[in-house]
């Protein structure tokens, strides 16, 4: 009735097996929605840092229309700068989880399965490293997407005047 199947070095119950494997899922799911609020909140707080870019740098905004630049560069500009912002955030977060991800593979293996002969092995894809920069990314061009419109519509009048 209960067959044994080896599962990282181990031999475990199907049935527990299934259990591990429903655990698994749950914590996927969880830490998907975590990081999918994460995400959220780096992006609104990307769009915040822009849109303060745009009020402190309107005389500047103003001054490049004046001397000829068009709407899309200075759209350009700012869909950039916050495509730059992003890029640097997902560059530390992926050195962090390859940094926790190792540390906890080492933890797990020295504290509980080194008496074992077992390992844990905890290592970042590249597919999941290439897959946070391009995110990193689109969430750098959403959150720019506004204040960049807001800086590209002021026009040399308004912008040299404003204090």
């Amino acid at each position: 009735k209960f067959g044994t199947i080896a599962y990282h070095g181990f031999r475990a119950n199907k049935d527990a097996m299934k259990e591990i494997d429903k655990m698994v899922l749950t914590i996927q799911l969880v830490a998907g929605c975590a990081a999918a609020i994460s995400l959220l909140v780096g992006g609104i707080g990307t769009m915040n840092i822009m849109l303060v870019s745009v009020t402190e740098r309107t005389k500047e905004i103003g001054l490049r229309k004046a001397i000829g630049a068009k709407n899309n560069d200075i759209r350009f500009q700012f869909l950039v700068e916050a495509i730059v912002i992003c890029l640097f955030g997902g560059l530390i977060g992926t050195m962090l989880s390859v940094l926790v991800s190792s540390g906890a593979g080492w933890a797990i293996t020295t504290l509980f399965l080194e008496s074992h002969g077992a390992t844990w092995e905890a290592n970042v894809k590249l597919w999941a490293a290439v897959g946070a920069f391009g995110i990193s990314t689109l969430v750098g061009m959403m959150a720019g997407l506004y204040p960049s419109n807001k800086a590209a519509k002021l026009t040399p009048v308004e912008a040299l005047r404003f204090d």
